[in-house]
């Protein structure tokens, strides 16, 4: 235990107390305790304010307007050098750069900044809400983080710690609103982990639920606590991302975005969001009217990722010479690894469908030497550009034009065809496939469902996603029938099909559909 005189040793130079001691005793005592009193007082002075400048910081921050919310941040700071809150914010600005832009010379610079701003943080008190609510953001910032530079074994470990903190600090201040908002989509996140990571769930010890969760956050989202209506923009955000994923609900995440009227002009994150869910939903043109109508101030955080974005809704409407641009233009300035080897494929497309081979194949040949597998798309990428074989160009078409949501123009494209058309296995599945895909999205369940059976009896065991995609579309036609049991078996059915492209996003997305489905 560390008496007085050790504490000031600690904390202040050591000339400071060797010029104590020419002090007579009493008047060196008195000393020691007035400068011991004073350290107290200032640790006493640690506080969460978040005061009216730092809530301005973050709207800012949260709209990836960065350098004004920097601003904003060293005035709180500068008013209160004692307010913890500015540190949080300070991981926010470090969190949307690292995440959007993932350059490695950054981050070498901003990963020792989690660390700072986590010590900074804990010096404050523990009887505030706020003090594990921030850890846990800034434990969560840092595992999403680690995950785009690799270091997943770092990152569980930090996702697990954020998980476990909000869920102490829930039992602790159960009335404290924003550990809603955290502990929500970890908690839907949790239950909704493939087998392929069941085993580093159980070692964490993390469980989850979904229906807890989406309740969780549904009602955070709709409420009208004081810290629900700071942080409505961040929960929204995390919101439409489960409830297009995880709840299959594509159609209420647009209806939600248009009644609850977010700024997906001004606030460049939820553009962001609203703009890739589009791409994801085939709604390519809504998506396009979304980026080219963001505001255009060079306030807000640069971001090859909207070069990304555009890429694909010119390539999905088969634009190939501008959609070549962007995504040239993406990788020409993204520092990252994720999604470069899924990019140089769809520049690598572009070529091939212009009938420009030496361009194609100096594609091919990039994506083969840039970029990592850590995500499905380039994982498939890299193993497509392996094989050297080039897809069916119709195929192709008919692929990317239902992609974007051009359903007739994709139909059109297959018209007259059959699988007899096609001289290989995997063309055939693939054109079964597609045409399934177009039916469904056609909303001709029958003709889709029928469709999707023959592809499944096709591809069931081979190495091809088709078949297990086709189970998995199957299941939602019949979830939106109401036809839950079937549904459930289709789900599994997909779930039990093994050593296929894809396997762990798919099988999340089943996983997601059978706990729907039972009401978990």
């Amino acid at each position: 235990m560390n008496t007085v005189p050790d504490i000031i040793e600690m904390l202040f130079p050591s000339v400071l107390v060797r010029r104590l001691s020419v002090f007579s005793g009493i008047k060196k005592t008195i000393l020691i305790v007035f400068i011991a009193a004073g350290c107290d007082s200032v640790f006493a002075q640690k506080v969460f304010d978040f005061n009216t400048t730092c809530q301005k910081a973050y709207q800012e921050i949260i709209s990836l307007k960065l350098n004004n919310g920097r601003q904003m941040i060293d005035l709180a700071k500068k008013d209160n050098p004692d307010n913890l809150i500015p540190y949080m914010l300070d991981s926010y600005i470090d969190f949307f750069t690292l995440f959007f832009n993932e350059d490695p010379a950054e981050y070498k610079i901003r990963k020792k900044q989690f660390e700072y701003n986590l010590d900074k943080i804990e010096d404050g008190p523990e009887n505030s809400p706020f003090y594990n609510y921030c850890r846990t953001v800034l434990y969560m910032q840092k595992a999403c983080v680690e995950i785009k530079f690799g270091e997943r074994w770092s990152a569980g470990w930090d996702f697990r710690r954020a998980f476990n903190i909000i869920r102490d600090n829930k039992k602790k201040f159960p009335s404290f609103a924003p550990n809603n908002m955290i502990y929500a989509p970890m908690e839907v996140i949790a239950g909704t982990i493939p087998d392929g990571y069941r085993w580093l769930a159980s070692l964490f010890g993390i469980k989850g639920s979904i229906k807890e969760g989406m309740q969780i956050m549904k009602n955070f989202v709709n409420s009208n606590d004081q810290w629900a209506k700071l942080f409505f923009n961040e929960a929204s955000f995390y919101y439409c991302y489960i409830l297009f994923y995880v709840q299959n609900e594509t159609e209420n995440v647009f209806q939600y975005i248009n009644q609850k009227k977010l700024d997906i002009v001004n606030n460049h994150l939820l553009a962001y969001m609203a703009a890739n869910l589009g791409i994801n939903n085939k709604r390519t043109e809504y998506a396009k009217n979304i980026i080219l109508n963001k505001n255009p101030s060079p306030e807000y955080l640069s971001t090859p990722v909207w070069n990304f974005e555009l890429g694909y809704i010119k390539l999905h409407h088969l634009e190939t010479q501008e959609a070549a641009k962007y995504f040239e233009t993406f990788l020409n300035n993204f520092r990252g690894k994720f999604y470069v080897k899924d990019a140089c494929e769809k520049l690598s497309w572009c070529y091939y469908l212009q009938g420009n081979m030496p361009e194609a194949q100096k594609a091919r040949q990039t994506l083969l030497k840039k970029g990592a597998t850590d995500t499905d798309a380039d994982k498939q990428a890299n193993k497509d550009a392996k094989t050297g074989v080039w897809p069916d160009p119709l195929l192709l078409k008919a692929r990317l034009l239902n992609d974007g949501g051009y359903n007739s123009e994709a139909l059109n494209t297959l018209s007259g065809k059959s699988t007899d058309d096609f001289t290989n296995t995997a063309d055939r599945l693939e054109f079964t496939y597609r045409l399934a895909r177009i039916y469904d999205d056609l909303n001709r369940d029958d003709e889709a469902v029928k469709a999707y059976l023959i592809a499944i009896k096709m591809g069931e065991f081979r190495q091809e996603y088709y078949a297990s995609r086709a189970a998995l579309q199957i299941g939602y036609i019949y979830e939106k029938q109401g036809n839950k049991e079937a549904a459930i078996s289709y789900y599994q059915k997909c779930l039990d099909m093994e050593n296929h492209d894809y396997k762990d996003s798919i099988d999340q997305k089943a996983k997601a559909g059978v706990a729907r489905c039972k009401g978990q």
